[in-house]
């Protein structure tokens, strides 16, 4: 069994594309997403039955999902690739940057991107009301980041923190109210896409 990569094109997916070519692991990539015409979405829900994308299959059968979970594993598994600092508290820092990123970024993202299911009213007026809060909470959490976590990016080879900030950031709004609000770590989202770790996968996500 091959490694398969469940995902799809502007989904939090590229930063595990990001990671496995980084480790020099061959994979399949799927298109699951429950939007996508052509998805095998209906396989996604037999490896992972919350039908979350990315979801990872590795070559023994074991599945994982959630983004930060992904990354954290392949660093760990895989240290010659440099997803992950090798010096503790250096790694312990990125560690809490990449949950931080699922936990607080992540998932105003998605109560953002489906207000309606955070909600009991059905009247529209609710549910901008939902997304507008989403993309407030979601926008101070960025602020949040550059102010603590944005030195750790330039440290050394972009890694794991590093696609996960610049796949996440592009979503909601972010990057504009980064430009305005936080300019220098802005610009350094804008440095760290044009890396060969991150370009090339970037590119292919604009262009499939």
């Amino acid at each position: 069994m091959s490694i398969a990569l469940y995902g799809s094109r502007g989904s939090g997916s590229a930063a595990i594309e990001m990671a496995l070519r980084a480790c020099d692991l061959d994979y399949e990539l799927i298109r699951a997403s429950s939007w996508e015409p052509e998805s095998r979405y209906q396989e996604l829900l037999q490896v992972n039955p919350l039908g979350q994308i990315p979801s990872l299959r590795l070559a023994d059968g074991t599945v994982l999902s959630e983004s930060a979970a992904i990354l954290i594993h392949l660093g760990l598994q895989y240290p010659q690739a440099g997803l992950l600092p090798s010096e503790p508290s250096l790694r312990a820092q990125h560690l809490r940057g990449l949950v931080y990123i699922a936990a607080n970024c992540y998932a105003a993202v998605s109560v953002s991107d489906f207000p309606a299911q955070w909600t009991t009213s059905p009247e529209p007026a609710a549910h901008e009301a939902v997304k507008a809060a989403a993309r407030a909470k979601l926008h101070q959490a960025w602020a949040v980041f550059a102010d603590v976590f944005a030195p750790l990016l330039h440290e050394s080879e972009p890694g794991a923190l590093a696609f996960l900030a610049v796949v996440v950031s592009q979503w909601s709004g972010s990057r504009a109210y980064l430009k305005a609000n936080k300019p220098e770590f802005f610009q350094s989202l804008l440095e760290l896409e044009a890396q060969p770790r991150l370009a090339a996968t970037l590119r292919q996500h604009r262009d499939a």
